[in-house]
Parts: structure tokens; sequence; C-alpha cells
């Protein structure tokens, strides 16, 4: 089974969506694109990182600087954000199992260590901040180099798009979450490897229980 586990955060750890709705409207006064009203979110929710830029009417080269004022906005909201039911149990038995456990986010460290507490980040054997938006597969790729761990040999897990394309292409497997981002049915076209419809179903998949 899987030695090495790479989480992302943001929807999959963290149940951020709330407040990141919040920032993603913010964001839109200060760089000027669409806004997003409720009736908008549920399509958003089915499209990738890309289509939810074209349909915001986000132009590339703003995203440096969106990416860097959205880590900004999100730790004035970082006391409204809290980790999924049953999270910090899964990250312990996964532990005590003897998987190796690892982070890639584009949140700060900062606000991960506040949100998670510093008893989980100590779970995490190497954790990567501040990737880019598209910057994911490097990261994947500079904590498998120093783990020593095979791509085969490891699991990402995520709940957008462009977390299961960043696995892909650094050829590991992936296992999607339904309590994200993005919704089940988006990621099933991707065809992860694995589905989780809860956080016990990772220990129970990564211990055999």
């Amino acid at each position: 089974m899987y030695k090495l586990v790479i989480f992302d955060f943001d929807g999959t750890l963290a149940n951020s969506l709330p407040a990141f709705g919040q920032v993603l409207n913010e964001l839109a006064e200060l760089h000027h694109f669409r806004r997003v009203d409720e009736s908008l979110v549920d399509r958003l929710r089915s499209m990738g990182a890309r289509q939810i830029m074209q349909e915001l009417r986000i132009p590339y080269w703003k995203i440096p600087f969106i990416g860097r004022d959205a880590k900004r906005l999100m730790a004035r909201h970082v006391n409204e954000i809290f980790l999924f039911e049953g999270i910090d149990r899964v990250l312990q038995q996964l532990s005590q199992a003897g998987v190796t456990l690892a982070l890639v986010t584009s949140n700060s460290h900062e606000n991960v260590v506040q949100i998670m507490g510093e008893k989980n980040v100590g779970l995490l054997k190497y954790i990567e901040c501040g990737s880019s938006l598209f910057g994911k597969r490097s990261k994947i790729r500079k904590v498998l180099k120093k783990s020593g761990f095979a791509a085969s040999e490891t699991l990402c897990i995520g709940d957008e798009i462009r977390d299961i394309e960043a696995a892909h292409e650094e050829g590991t497997a992936f296992g999607a979450v339904g309590w994200g981002y993005t919704t089940i049915d988006a990621l099933r076209a991707y065809q992860p490897k694995v589905v989780f419809t809860h956080p016990v179903d990772i220990v129970a998949l990564l211990t055999n229980d």
C-alpha cells in the first residue's frame, strides 16, 4: 500500500470554502474581476482553475498578484476556518500506522499552523506552502525528492481539478475527497484512483482497517 500521503489543505483538511467566498469578492474589488454571487457558486464548483479564471474574467498576468493578496486576506479570516470533523483523528491514526504524511498547499505556513494546531502539524513530515495556482506539481516533486519515496508509493489527496492534474503529471495516484471545493462528479471525470466520501475512509484504505 502507499507509504507516503501528500495532502492538500484548503477544502481537504480545512473547511475554508465559506471564508474563501468572502475573500474572493474582496479580491474581485481589488483586481477588478467578476464578483461571485450564490447563483454562480455551484457552477464554479464543477470547474477547474482555468475555467474559473475564464468565467470570472481573470487574465493570467494577474494571478501572482491575486495569489499574494489572497494569502493576506485569508489570514484575516483564519479564526473562522477549522479542520473538517475527524481530520485530526485521521492524521493521528495514519501516523501511528507508519504512513509518512506531507502537505502541499497554496496557503501560507502561518495560516496552516494556526488552523491545524502545533500537534497536528507535528504529524506532517514534509510541508510545502505557498505554491502558485498551477505550481503544485513542482511542490509534489520536491516532497518526493526529500522523502525518497517513489511516485508509485505515493497517494496525493485533494479536492480540486488542479490537484489531480498535478498528481497525474508527477505520476502519483490521486484520492479525491467529496467534501471540498470541487464537486465529486467533476473530480470523477479525471479518473482518480480512489474517491473518499468521509475522512474515515482514508484510514480504512491506508491501514486496511
